[in-house]
């Protein structure tokens, strides 16, 4: 079994080499048999906090190739924030002591596509949905202000904009990447080819990030 990552570019490094296995048809499935549902019945302790889009496809587990324990996921539909996912994130970092926390989007996503079309059509979206799309509107408009008109800019345009979002509520999470005890990464996932792709990093070194 590999080692469990001790600093966030190594967290991160273990997710993007899992993902590799994972496009590559190579996967290892680890931390998936009875020793390790053994080993984590007393306490959890994963290395990194997933903030993922609803999607059914976006499955963290698989496109990583992770195990049991490894991954603590919170997931809500265009990977919205509110106090409750900010309140998952800061216990994944600070009592389970997670040392990255990754927000994944990915193509096709309808929680964007849903906020691109109110903001060029109108709202259409009723009842909780509603909630969503006016919580992704503003990358939509951000993006639309810098001249950004493709799925794939808009797509980016919200992930870093999440990003940013979660360091700007949570103050402790914003005191743990400085201090280099957490970093935080938006990737963005294609559907199609089921691979990860880096779209912005915090608390990792920049040399390293950019490698990747």
């Amino acid at each position: 079994m590999a080692s469990t990552p001790v600093s966030p570019a190594q967290a991160l490094d273990a997710l993007l080499a899992g993902n590799h296995r994972f496009v590559t048809g190579t996967p290892h499935h680890p931390n998936q048999d009875a020793a390790r549902r053994a080993e984590l019945a007393p306490a959890q302790k994963p290395f990194a906090v997933l903030l993922g889009c609803s999607d059914s496809r976006l499955a963290a587990e698989i496109i990583f190739d992770q195990g049991l324990g490894d991954l603590f996921v919170v997931r809500t539909a265009g990977h919205v924030l509110g106090p409750e996912v900010l309140g998952s994130i800061e216990y994944g970092t600070s009592v389970l002591d997670c040392r990255l926390v990754v927000v994944l989007g990915h193509d096709s996503c309808g929680a964007v596509a849903a906020a691109r079309a109110a903001v060029e059509d109108g709202p259409a979206a009723t009842g909780y949905v509603r909630d969503v799309v006016e919580r992704v509107t503003p990358s939509v408009l951000a993006a639309r202000a810098a001249g950004l008109t493709a799925d794939s800019d808009l797509i980016d345009t919200h992930i870093r904009h999440t990003v940013d979002l979660l360091l700007d509520r949570s103050r402790l999470l914003a005191d743990q990447v400085a201090s280099g005890h957490t970093g935080v990464v938006g990737l963005a996932y294609q559907l199609a080819e089921g691979s990860a792709r880096l779209v912005t990093s915090h608390g990792i070194p920049t040399s390293a990030a950019a490698q990747r």
